[in-house]
């Protein structure tokens, strides 16, 4: 359930980039559900080996090469999935982070909230030394 959830928000996190950006096109909202599919799976697979293989330049921009890592995802993804454009890399850039900052965003608006924890004792017992030895 909780995989079928984050495949509809980041459905949706694509919908709305194409909406801001002209740069992204989408034909369908079937297109955007598999295009979804497939960046999830990029993602979960492809994205850590490609981060473990560019630490070095990862490191010496301060993470920044990261957006690079995810522009080149999704114009990956447009080039596997028809009718789902990403015209040049800066706009691949900014759909990027777009996507990535709506996705978060309905995320935590959808979050499950944990249960309470139950209270805990965390009275004190004062303790007096009657004579020497034995307490009460």
């Amino acid at each position: 359930m909780k995989l079928l959830i984050k495949w509809i928000i980041l459905t949706a996190s694509i919908i709305f980039v194409s909406y801001i950006l002209d740069g992204i096109q989408i034909d369908s909202f079937l297109t955007a559900l598999i295009a979804a599919a497939l960046l999830g799976i990029l993602n979960t697979v492809v994205r850590p080996l490609l981060i473990l293989l560019t630490l070095p330049v990862n490191l010496m921009t301060f993470g920044i090469f990261i957006f690079v890592i995810n522009a080149m995802l999704l114009m990956l993804v447009s080039h596997v999935i028809s009718g789902f454009q990403v015209n040049g890399f800066w706009t691949a850039v900014s759909g990027s982070i777009l996507i990535t900052l709506s996705s978060a965003l309905l995320n935590r608006l959808i979050k499950e909230n944990p249960p309470p924890k139950p209270p805990r004792f965390t009275g004190v017992v004062d303790l007096e030394e009657k004579e020497k030895g034995r307490w009460e």
